[in-house]
């Protein structure tokens, strides 16, 4: 988990998409958040997690619903949400945090 920490401690956003390869929701998340990374380039970081490779992980962020997407910005949780979002929603939300 102190890799985690190293990942979310930085001063730009850090997305993570919590997923999983059989959940079609999930999947189709995939697309979405390569626009999201193309469209904010090196302002914001996006970091897939699939929640069977790292159920502890999964676990201790109490990650129910897939896909759950989660916003970090200096190590601190700023927003969460569990379902599927458009790019450009994302995409704004991502950018209040900048």
């Amino acid at each position: 988990m102190s890799k985690f920490g190293e990942l979310i401690d930085v001063d730009i956003p850090v997305l993570l998409d919590f997923f999983t390869e059989w959940n079609e929701e999930s999947t189709t998340m995939h697309p979405v958040l390569r626009d999201v990374a193309a469209a904010l380039g090196d302002k914001a970081k996006v970091i897939k997690i699939d929640v069977d490779k790292n159920k502890e992980l999964a676990e201790a962020l109490r990650v129910k619903g897939l896909p759950t997407l989660i916003i970090y910005k200096n190590g601190e949780m700023k927003w969460r949400h569990s379902g599927e979002q458009d790019a450009n929603t994302l995409i704004g939300i991502i950018k209040d945090y900048l």
